[in-house]
């Protein structure tokens, strides 16, 4: 069978694997190594110039980073993949390639915490402005997109608003503006959802969560789809990147111009962990979300909660789109849900024992946070509300145990709130 032809589950336990170069190993070999070593200056200039393939030092490439790199690249579709040290090097490197100094984004307010801060609080100190839309208002990005924004950003599914922007219109208007769109896919992940098939030109992840799936290893990587006219007037400092890469132009100034300067590599090791764990990503996904519909519609029906925000739910604002663009596969494995107030969410995460108390998410272990007392809690409450973020809220990242388990542990926690 062609390679090209292969589904999901096969990319993801193929894609990349070459047992003839690794000496018949099926697994990519853990190259520990800092620097690689060259027979010839001429050899040295030409890969430094990016005129030929090659590995010169861990900071700039490394080959187990490499395989893990092309798979993500055909999981994801895209052309060119680069792994990071963290899913907000991750997002650190993508955006500073796109907005430099004097320039704005425009981003979705449904962010991940450290993406928020990023962009309201780092940006702001380098003269970068991001202005915050609704996700689930695409009209909202294009009140904001002016002669001086560089990009739009926005996450698949908001971390812990539970909202699920229309990726496709917002690219839509972020195209006809002249704009690419960069998305994080973290909480779908490709299983779900792939946004550069539905026009995205830059994906991000940390592969942390889902595409590990163990939470033994942190990593990220940024995902090029190719296909951004980066030659428009409003880019004028690609010009270099599109002579040397052409189509490429976002993934090489990435790569000479953030990457490489600020040290965000991705450990080897971390690559090599992350390369076994995406082998079962769709197998995960498939419990993960299967899990997650089934504590959703437990916790929706328990007199003791007061609500649940899950968009797997018709109750949710957001389940006509998410059904129509995760393709009825599922609706992610996050969600939150609100008891009467704190005490009682404390008194909740004190009486579970199977699930952990964990700050992370997309571990095959069920995980649950308070996060107005701990992520948020340096917040003025006026931000913490804007943000949805509320005192009597409990957000759970649904593992892949049995699921009664989980559920009679919810059941018998909540017994004794």
């Amino acid at each position: 069978m062609a390679e090209k032809s292969w589904r999901f589950d096969t990319l993801a336990v193929h894609h990349g694997n070459r047992p003839d170069e690794w000496l018949g190993a099926s697994q990519a070999p853990l190259f520990l190594s800092a620097g690689h070593r060259f027979g010839s200056a001429e050899e040295m200039s030409e890969v430094f110039a990016g005129k030929k393939p090659g590995y010169v030092y861990q900071r700039m490439h490394n080959p187990t980073s490499r395989a893990l790199e092309q798979r993500i690249e055909a999981l994801e579709r895209g052309a060119k993949a680069l792994v990071t040290a963290s899913g907000m090097a991750a997002v650190t490197n993508a955006v500073l390639t796109l907005a430099p100094a004097g320039t704005e984004i425009v981003a979705g307010k449904s962010l991940f915490l450290s993406t928020y801060l990023f962009f309201t609080r780092f940006l702001p100190r380098f003269g970068v402005t991001a202005r915050l839309a609704e996700p689930g208002d695409p009209q909202s990005f294009k009140a904001r997109i002016n002669s001086k924004t560089r990009a739009v950003y926005v996450e698949t599914i908001g971390n812990p608003a539970m909202d699920v922007p229309e990726l496709g219109a917002i690219c839509k208007i972020a195209h006809n503006e002249g704009v690419p769109v960069a998305v994080d896919n973290t909480l779908a992940t490709p299983y779900l959802l792939r946004p550069i098939e539905l026009g995205a030109d830059v994906v991000v992840h940390s592969t942390t969560k889902f595409m590990n799936g163990h939470g033994a290893a942190v990593g990220g990587v940024v995902i090029d789809s190719g296909k951004f006219d980066y030659s428009r007037e409003r880019f004028p400092d690609f010009g270099e990147a599109r002579k040397r890469a052409g189509k490429l132009a976002f993934s090489d100034k990435l790569w000479r111009e953030v990457f490489i300067i600020l040290g965000g590599c991705q450990s080897p090791f971390h690559s090599y962990l992350t390369l076994l764990g995406i082998e079962t990503l769709g197998l995960r996904m498939e419990r993960h979300l299967r899990n997650a519909e089934r504590l959703a519609a437990f916790l929706e029906d328990h007199p003791k909660v007061r609500w649940v925000n899950y968009p797997g739910l018709k109750s949710s604002k957001f389940y006509a789109v998410a059904s129509r663009q995760f393709q009825g596969k599922g609706f992610g494995s996050l969600l939150t849900f609100g008891l009467k107030d704190q005490r009682q969410c404390f008194k909740l995460i004190r009486s579970l024992k199977l699930a952990y108390h964990l700050a992370n998410l997309g571990d095959a272990k069920t995980l649950v946070i308070h996060p107005y007392s701990s992520q948020y809690v340096g917040f003025a409450k006026d931000a913490k509300k804007s943000l949805g973020i509320r005192p009597e809220m409990v957000r759970v990242s649904v593992g892949i145990e049995a699921v009664e388990d989980i559920l009679e542990d919810f059941n018998q926690a909540l017994k004794k709130v």
